[in-house]
């Protein structure tokens, strides 16, 4: 499949993606040190939900569409609010909404103390994002494959921090390329947070991911999904996951609040559901 992140912002994925990466970034700005922030796959920044690419495909109406209509109780209006202020605040109308993705929304809960590198191979999406970002000395921004640059970039002098690697899954061993970029990085910084994200088109591909980061010997992890209809291998996008190394404390018991209202709110059809589960394995004796 091809998730250029212009054409399917604002959509289901997005919302479970986004909503738990500001999640995280509010656990790590708990501590008064600076941390740093890392994309990998960065994508524009900004994307016009009213704009071209967009509304092509009109994904959002059943993402950040519906979440601003939804009733929130006093629990998910705090476990939203990070993401909410990551977007500049909760949209009032969704139709002509300037949607924030990843690094927008980095760049929007960060401190003066923290620092983001961003990474964006495609010409064009990397031109709209240093647009987008503007000048902003906490921001180094690389057109560079972020595998490759992944590997230079770690340990940051911050020694906290989140790495997000989010690619478009336009080649067909885009689960191995992500696993073997984790092992490198996770080799050279054990303490940092590592969020993969991953579509779910078919069941097995998936499994067998996450049977491989099982046997990986990697002491922490989370493995998060939502499903808002039946997967089709020839339909839409209808369920989706992270994957979280050293996910920081609390977040899997936010999750068990947040995602099955997400699960049911953005539901398309009968197959809405949720996971949350730790990723184990053989550990050697």
């Amino acid at each position: 499949m091809n998730y250029r992140h212009s054409y399917h912002a604002g959509n289901f994925a997005d919302v479970f993606k986004h909503a738990l990466l500001a999640l995280m970034l509010d656990y790590l700005k708990r501590k008064e040190g600076g941390f740093r922030y890392i994309d990998t796959h960065a994508g524009p920044g900004l994307i016009d939900l009213a704009g071209d690419e967009a509304s092509r495909t009109g994904e959002w109406r059943d993402g950040i569409g519906r979440l601003t209509q939804a009733d929130l109780d006093a629990r998910l209006q705090d476990l939203l609010a990070p993401y909410f202020a990551g977007l500049g605040g909760k949209p009032a109308d969704e139709k002509s909404f300037i949607y924030a993705g990843s690094p927008c929304l980095a760049q929007n809960l960060l401190r003066p103390q923290d620092r983001l590198t961003l990474c964006e191979l495609h010409p064009e999406d990397a031109r709209r994002l240093e647009r987008n970002i503007g000048r902003d000395n906490r921001v180094r921004l690389l057109q560079e494959n972020g595998y490759r640059a992944l590997k230079g970039l770690l340990p940051p002098p911050e020694r906290r921090g989140l790495v997000l690697i989010d690619p478009p899954f336009e080649s067909r061993d885009e689960f191995e390329a992500m696993e073997q970029a984790l092992v490198t990085a996770w080799k050279k910084w054990p303490t940092g947070i590592y969020a993969l994200w991953y579509p779910v088109k078919e069941i097995r591909p998936v499994a067998q991911f996450i049977e491989r980061l099982a046997a990986r010997n990697i002491p922490r992890i989370l493995r998060l999904e939502i499903a808002v209809d039946m997967i089709r291998t020839d339909g839409p996008l209808a369920a989706t996951g992270l994957v979280i190394v050293n996910p920081p404390y609390l977040l899997a018991e936010a999750a068990r609040d947040l995602l099955p209202f997400l699960a049911r709110v953005l539901a398309r059809g009968p197959g809405g559901s949720f996971l949350v589960s730790e990723v184990t394995g053989e550990r050697p004796a």
